[in-house]
C-alpha cells in the first residue's frame, strides 16, 4: 500500500466531520486484534473545547526537553495527515503511515468478515489505531493524545490513559455533546476514571461543578489550575496569546503528575519546553510584506481569545479572510471578529460541512462599515487579500482550521504572487 493508497482508503470511509460515530466498541475491538499497542506505554489524554491542542503541544515539548521519547496524536491536520502523528516532535513518514494503515485496514476487514464488527471503523477510529501502532513500533515512552470529540465515547479514550486533563469547556459540537455547558462538561469529564491523575483547567462555575462531581464519583482528587496562574519569571511561551498562560499551567501540572509516575522532568526541561513549543495554525505568524497571521478560531470562545490578542498586540489595518463550518454559531463569531477587519473577505472551504458564501453574507450586519469581498475559493481569497492589503497591513486567516490548512497549502504551492483580478462583491 502506498501513501496515496492509504489516504484514498481512509477518505473512502467518509469525511471525518460527517461520519462521526461516538462509541468505544469498534476501537476496543480493533485494538485487541492489533495486540493492544496502547499497553506498551503510558498515555496522557487531553479533552476540552479550547486549548487541548496547545496544552498537548506544550506537554510534548516539555517531555522531549526532558529526554522522554514521546508520541503526539492531534487533530485535525493542516496540510498532510501525517501531521497528526508525531514521534519525538516529527511527523510520521508517509511510508510508515501507509504501512500502519494497511495493517489496520487488514484487521478491520477481517473483523468485519468474521462478524466481530458490524461496520468498518470510522476515519477517526482508523487513524487513532494507526497512531497507537506507530507509537508501539517506535518504542515511545509516553503518548500524548488529544481527544477528537467529547471524551466519554471518543476513540482516544480506548487507550486507557493514566493521566488526563480537561481544558477550557465551552459550547461547541452541540449536536453530538449536548446543548448546555453542563451536558458538554459531563461528556468530557467522563475520561476521569478511578485511579487516574486528573488536571483541570480554569472553568466556568457550571462546568467546574460537573467535573468536580465526576471526580467525587470515581474517588479522584483533581488538580485544579487557578486562572492566570503565575508562571516563573524566566518562562517565555512559544505560543502567542495571553490565553496560553492557562494552557501552559495545565501542561506544567501534567508534568508534575508524570513525575509522580516515575518520569524525570526537571524545572529546566519545563522552561525549555514551554519556550520551544509550536502549534501550527494557532496564532501562527508568517513574516512578509504584508505578514499573514493564521488562527483557526472555530467557535465563539476561541474567537474571543483571538479578539483579545488583536486588541492587545495588533495596531496595523487588518484584511480578514474568514471561512467557517455552517454548524457553528456564525452570527456570534462574526460579531466578535468582523469589527476588527478593515477589509473582510468571505470565502468557502472545500469541506462538506462548510458554510456557503450566502451563509456568511447572512451574518453581516448593516452597521458593519467595511469593504466586504467574496470568493468561492481559498486561492482567490488570498489573491484578493494580496491585491488589497498594504505592505504595512496584516492579513488574518481565521474561522476554521480547515481554512488555515487550505490557505497554507495554497501559499506553499504558489511560487509567485497571485495576479488574476479580484472581485469586489460588496462595499459597506
Amino acid at each position: 500500500m502506498t501513501f496515496d493508497d492509504a489516504l484514498s482508503y481512509l477518505l473512502s470511509l467518509g469525511h471525518e466531520t460527517l461520519t462521526i460515530k461516538l462509541g468505544l466498541t469498534n476501537t476496543e475491538t480493533l485494538l485487541t486484534a492489533l495486540g493492544n499497542p496502547h499497553h506498551e506505554f503510558l498515555a496522557v489524554q487531553i479533552a476540552g473545547t479550547n486549548g487541548k491542542g496547545s496544552t498537548a503541544a506544550f506537554l510534548d515539548s516539555i517531555c522531549r526537553a526532558a529526554g522522554i521519547r514521546t508520541g503526539l496524536f492531534t487533530s485535525p491536520h493542516l496540510i498532510s495527515i501525517t501531521e497528526r502523528i508525531k514521534i519525538d516532535g516529527r511527523p510520521i513518514s508517509e511510508n510508515d503511515f501507509a504501512r500502519f494503515t494497511n495493517e489496520v485496514k487488514t484487521s478491520a476487514e477481517q473483523l468485519l468478515q468474521s462478524g466481530k464488527l458490524e461496520t468498518l471503523p470510522t476515519f477517526f477510529e482508523h487513524v487513532t489505531a494507526i497512531a497507537l501502532l506507530a507509537f508501539r513500533d517506535a518504542r515511545i515512552e509516553l503518548a500524548i493524545l488529544e481527544t477528537g470529540l467529547g471524551g466519554r465515547l471518543d476513540s482516544t479514550t480506548a487507550a486507557q490513559a493514566k493521566v488526563v486533563a480537561i481544558t477550557q469547556i465551552a459550547m461547541d459540537h452541540e449536536e453530538y455533546l449536548g446543548h448546555t455547558i453542563e451536558e458538554i462538561a459531563a461528556e468530557k469529564a467522563a475520561i476521569i476514571r478511578p485511579g487516574v491523575a486528573a488536571v483541570i483547567a480554569p472553568q466556568t462555575a457550571e462546568a467546574a461543578q460537573v467535573i468536580i462531581r465526576r471526580c467525587e464519583e470515581v474517588d479522584v482528587t483533581p488538580r485544579l489550575v487557578e486562572p492566570r496562574t503565575a508562571l516563573p519569571d524566566d518562562v517565555q511561551l512559544g505560543l502567542r496569546g495571553r490565553h496560553q498562560t492557562d494552557n501552559a499551567a495545565v501542561a506544567i501540572a501534567l508534568a508534575d503528575a508524570l513525575r509522580e509516575r516515575g518520569f524525570v522532568i526537571s524545572r529546566e526541561a519545563i522552561v525549555k519546553g514551554l519556550s520551544g513549543a509550536a502549534h501550527l495554525g494557532r496564532l501562527e505568524l508568517w513574516e512578509g510584506k504584508p505578514p499573514i497571521l493564521f488562527d483557526g478560531a472555530h467557535n465563539p470562545a476561541s474567537a474571543r481569545a483571538l479578539k483579545n490578542y488583536l486588541d492587545e498586540f495588533v495596531q496595523q489595518p487588518i484584511t480578514m479572510i474568514f471561512g467557517a463550518m455552517r454548524d457553528k454559531p456564525l452570527s456570534e463569531m462574526a460579531a466578535i471578529l468582523f469589527p476588527h477587519a478593515d477589509k473582510l473577505i468571505l470565502t468557502e472551504i472545500d469541506n462538506p460541512r462548510a458554510a456557503s458564501i450566502e451563509d456568511l453574507k447572512a451574518v453581516l450586519t448593516p452597521d458593519l462599515d467595511r469593504r466586504v469581498y467574496e470568493s468561492l475559493t481559498v486561492e482567490e481569497a488570498l489573491q484578493i487579500a494580496d491585491e488589497n492589503t498594504e505592505s504595512d497591513g496584516l492579513i488574518l486567516v481565521t474561522g476554521s482550521l480547515y481554512l488555515v490548512g487550505a490557505a497554507q497549502d495554497a501559499l506553499r504551492a504558489s511560487d509567485t504572487q497571485f495576479t488574476s483580478q479580484s472581485h469586489l462583491a460588496s462595499a459597506r
